[in-house]
């Protein structure tokens, strides 16, 4: 039997879900042609926003790897835009030239953004926020530039908001309402909101109207102007005033369209039945929808007939709304703002960030709106979509689904106690039954797996806890648990130990001889792996490998740590937390003639400078005349001391001076973490020696030595490793410890953590049993350091890019690239 022919105009995430519900229903029957407008795959545009704000990188957020389109043998054409269709042949057509017949046609051109029509919007650095090409423009933009403006104070524009304040940039938000995201909020919730995001650094100006955009001479927008005649600074501008229908098409086409593509309860449109239309186009009973979960259930129904099955009907949706900024819960569906013939019940406890607003009619849940906890969302929204009367549990309902019947406040037992056919994952319309026996059928343990195989916390990720708590209580274990074998990211199947040890066996010296040697998908790496192989060269083979600060995050480019205004932090290097009187005068001289904000004591015995202007950090490093600190990098950070014998009544050792020479010896060490070693002079221990990667602890016949302590967002205590009696013999152990963890450590895992995975019996073995080999260990890393230029001093043997020091040449040469 001959195929038919269906092609797929549109590569998005509701155009995709269908092909992918049509592969299950009809896996023989149509050779499949994709066209898409972007360079990429399908991926979930919902989480563009996690992306920006450095959450997750563009690999994690594929849906459908390229992989998956050469499986179901699906023909796909990537950055071809289609811009005719020849109905009467059955031709689609690329700008290009690029043909495809069809038999079907799905038809899923998506959205555009709206662009405010205000002089100055077509000046450089004025933009959306649609895909991925807008969001790498944000973050490149956020390592030149300062001032953020982002026009719409709705969902998008908060997330969009939140991302570039997470980049380093200062953001103002510009709403033309009176409060935030007023079209799913309140009032009362929307200011809690916007207090809790200020708090957070983000700016807001309401009831606020844009006149106008302006640039500067070399054509790129310097500031936003507003009808009561102030101005913004703006070297960004991001519209996320809305979308609308990307109908253009289909108009050429001569599909009957309204505000979308009209369609009927099949998806076919009403002027031809062959074509199909799903998603942000289409327009079903005059609503367009802009949310995952109904353009997924739209899918389903387009699928089911394409496959000839006829049964489907899609009837319309009721949508809900969460917001994807990290540490901030808001939950709103239905009528959540009453009015007549209604009735509220409202808890507000401003206090404790948490408010909830349920909206009753005529005995049944009509809205929901909720702030700071919203946990039952999920629940008040089938309660909402099922229409079911809530009289019996009206004295319980404010208090969640844990308290009606005899569940009881179950917890974590929530999941447990959910029936098989409750849905947990509304946007694919996954059961818990379902995911249960993904679990058991597959033996899946861990969230991705989940994700994978199910789709369950796929798209939004409002559902996460709750596919949690399915796994911990069906599979029987800790659901994070890694596999035996993960790779470094979205661009190979290789893993970090695999990825080091290939570059020792074959010395590989360069990023291009490992992608092309370990079959990585894409030529140039990611922001994921990038800067772990860019590691494991220069300390797998040192003096041949070559740094490449490109690879590296933005502080460790910059040589300061960026702050959340945008401003940097300065600390020089203070030998074992001493200075002098001179250094001293110098740190405030240098306070007063940069009007340097804030100079802070750290907890690792140093001065840092906090809100150093980019353009004033060499001429700050030149007047303070300190080495660098190194506080901005994976490298070693401090070493803390006490003032020990030299000075204490109760110290046994010199411990001021052990950390003085430790410090010297490794000050440069570039490491797959940040390294903090302290030294105490006894075992009072006032240094806390006993939480560092590495402590050294005085007692009466000599040093103890500890590794793997970590004083962070949880305190793991130091090991003891040995017991030694000189000050010669502390140097040696310690920096053979550390560069076995520089020779073999994962990139970006902490020293606790590569003893827990190689064990601290195999470290006592090659640092305590192998003389040789410690020694050898103590050379390797010395020869390593020997000679490391000081970034802050040496600007060319450190491959320092002085030029990102000059904003205004920066922002011009950008502008006219742009």
């Amino acid at each position: 039997m001959k195929k038919m022919k269906l092609v797929l105009v549109g590569n998005g995430m509701a155009g995709v879900r269908a092909v992918e519900e049509l592969i299950k229903l009809a896996p023989d029957m149509y050779d499949i042609t994709v066209f898409g407008a972007e360079p990429h795959p399908n991926y979930n545009r919902i989480l563009l926003s996690p992306v920006l704000a450095g959450e997750q990188t563009v690999e994690q957020i594929v849906l459908n790897s390229w992989e998956w389109y050469a499986e179901n043998h699906i023909t796909l054409h990537t950055s071809k835009k289609v811009t005719e269709v020849d109905r009467v042949r059955r031709i689609v057509r690329a700008q290009d030239g690029t043909e495809a017949e069809y038999d079907r046609l799905l038809l899923c051109t998506g959205s555009n953004p709206f662009i405010l029509p205000v002089p100055g919007k077509d000046l450089h650095g004025v933009i959306a926020y649609r895909d991925i090409a807008d969001t790498n423009t944000m973050i490149e933009t956020a390592k030149t530039h300062k001032h953020a403006v982002v026009i719409g104070g709705g969902l998008l524009g908060l997330e969009a908001a939140n991302g570039l304040m997470l980049r380093g940039m200062t953001v103002t938000v510009v709403h033309v309402n009176a409060w935030l995201m007023e079209r799913q909020l309140d009032d009362v919730a929307s200011g809690m909101l916007r207090k809790s995001l200020e708090e957070r650094g983000l700016k807001f100006r309401l009831s606020s109207h844009t006149q106008e955009l302006v640039g500067d001479d070399a054509g790129r927008v310097r500031a936003i102007k507003f009808k009561d005649g102030t101005e913004e600074p703006a070297d960004l501008v991001v519209m996320a005033v809305g979308i609308r229908p990307n109908i253009e098409l289909a108009q050429k086409m001569r599909l009957h369209c309204e505000r979308g593509i009209v369609v009927n309860d099949t998806m076919q449109t009403v002027t031809d039945a062959r074509i199909y239309s799903v998603g942000e186009c289409a327009q079903h009973r005059g609503i367009a929808y802009g949310l995952v979960a109904p353009l997924f259930e739209q899918g389903k129904v387009a699928a089911n007939h394409l496959a000839h099955f006829g049964i489907g009907r899609y009837q319309g949706s009721l949508t809900s709304t969460k917001l994807k900024v990290t540490g901030i819960d808001l939950f709103s569906a239905g009528d959540f703002m009453g009015g007549e013939g209604t009735e509220e019940i409202v808890m507000s406890d401003p206090f404790g960030g948490v408010y909830k607003k349920l909206v009753i009619k005529d005995d049944k849940l009509v809205g929901a709106c909720m702030y700071g906890d919203t946990v039952d969302g999920s629940w008040y929204f089938k309660l909402l979509r099922d229409g079911r009367s809530v009289t019996d549990i009206r004295d319980k309902l404010m208090f969640g689904e844990s308290n009606i019947g005899d569940v009881g406040h179950a917890g974590h037992n929530s999941a447990a106690a959910m029936p098989d056919e409750a849905e947990v994952c509304g946007c694919n319309g996954v059961s818990k039954g379902a995911i249960c026996k993904a679990i058991k059928d597959k033996g899946l343990f861990t969230l991705d797996e989940v994700k994978k195989h199910t789709k369950a916390s796929a798209s939004c990720g409002s559902c996460t806890g709750l596919v949690e708590q399915i796994l911990m209580f069906t599979a029987g274990g800790d659901y994070s648990a890694t596999p035996k074998k993960k790779a470094m990211c979205g661009c190979t199947d290789t893993s970090h130990q695999e990825a080091r040890d290939a570059i020792r066996k074959q010395k590989f010296l360069s990023h291009a001889e490992v992608y092309a040697s370990l079959n990585w998908r894409t030529p140039n790496g990611c922001a994921s792996c990038r800067p772990a192989i860019n590691y494991y060269l220069i300390s797998t083979w040192p003096k041949q490998a070559k740094d490449d600060p490109q690879s590296r995050f933005v502080n460790e480019r910059s040589h300061a740590n960026i702050q959340k205004d945008g401003t940097y932090s300065v600390v020089p290097r203070m030998w074992g937390g001493c200075t002098t009187p001179d250094e001293l005068r110098r740190i405030a001289d240098a306070a007063d003639k940069y009007k340097i904000p804030t100079v802070k004591v750290t907890g690792g015995q140093r001065i840092d400078l906090l809100g150093v202007k980019k353009e004033d950090l060499q001429d700050v490093w030149r007047d303070i005349g300190m080495p660098s600190g190194f506080a901005y990098g994976k490298s070693l950070r401090t070493v803390k001391t006490c003032v020990g014998s030299e000075w204490c009544r109760f110290g046994t050792q010199d411990s001021t001076q052990m950390g003085k020479d430790l410090e010297r010896a490794l000050w440069a060490m570039y490491s797959p973490h940040k390294v903090k070693l302290a030294v105490s002079g006894c075992p009072r221990n006032c240094a806390e020696a006993g939480i560092k990667d590495v402590g050294v602890i005085g007692v009466d016949s000599g040093w103890e030595i500890y590794v793997g302590g970590n004083g962070g967002i949880k305190t793991e205590v130091a090991q003891f490793l040995v017991k030694l009696k000189t000050p010669a013999e502390v140097m040696e152990y310690t920096g053979a410890f550390l560069e076995l963890y520089r020779s073999e450590g994962w990139y970006l895992e902490r020293t606790v953590h590569y003893i827990g995975r190689v064990g601290l019996d195999y470290v006592k073995k090659k640092i305590l049993d192998d003389a040789e080999g410690r020694k050898a260990l103590w050379e390797r890393l010395q020869f390593a350091l020997d000679g490391e230029p000081d970034p802050w001093f040496e600007s060319v043997r450190a491959s320092v890019d002085v030029r990102q020091f000059h904003p205004v040449a920066t922002a011009r040469s950008t502008a006219a690239v742009a």
